[in-house]
């Protein structure tokens, strides 16, 4: 097969499977994550949140107590950026900022019971909408295959 056909060329020492195996896990993760924003976004979990926003929220919840400016780096924006960010949130009552017990001087941002429920929310709506999704479009020999691939990617992903 021509590699050049399906976009892997230019990859050194990796086997055109290999290549093309990337590329399309690459495109379909991309295609997934964004179908699976918009089915959030329709359900009504993410509104009046923004995409900003919404990625912060996550990210406080899965960072527990978080600075503003660790969180601004883990999501490599402008720490003025990531304090408008947060003052929305705030405004919204999805967190709160409490005193650093190790430096006074900072603050540390967590969710309120309402950012976790929020959180919890619209993760249950994705995935209900993905399970679904495979219940709806796919045979009982494909969920299972998915199965198997996952179990693949979770391989890759271990050091």
């Amino acid at each position: 097969m021509d590699d050049s056909r399906d976009g892997t060329e230019g990859v050194d020492g990796v086997s055109g499977s290999a290549a093309r195996a990337a590329r399309d896990l690459r495109v379909a993760f991309s295609r997934l994550r964004r179908r699976i924003r918009e089915v959030a976004e329709t359900e009504g979990e993410a509104q009046d949140l923004s995409p900003s926003q919404v990625s912060a929220l996550t990210l406080v919840s899965k960072s527990g107590a978080a600075t503003a400016s660790g969180l601004a780096a883990s999501e490599g924006v402008r720490p003025q950026s990531m304090a408008a960010t947060l003052a929305a949130l705030d405004q919204y009552g999805l967190i709160e900022r409490n005193p650093d017990p190790g430096d006074g001087r900072r603050q540390l941002v967590t969710l309120t019971d309402a950012g976790r429920e929020r959180v919890a929310g619209t993760r249950q709506a994705r995935v209900e909408w993905l399970a679904r999704a495979f219940e709806d479009h796919c045979t009982e020999a494909e969920r299972q295959t998915v199965i198997e691939a996952m179990a693949v990617l979770d391989r890759l992903t271990r050091p």
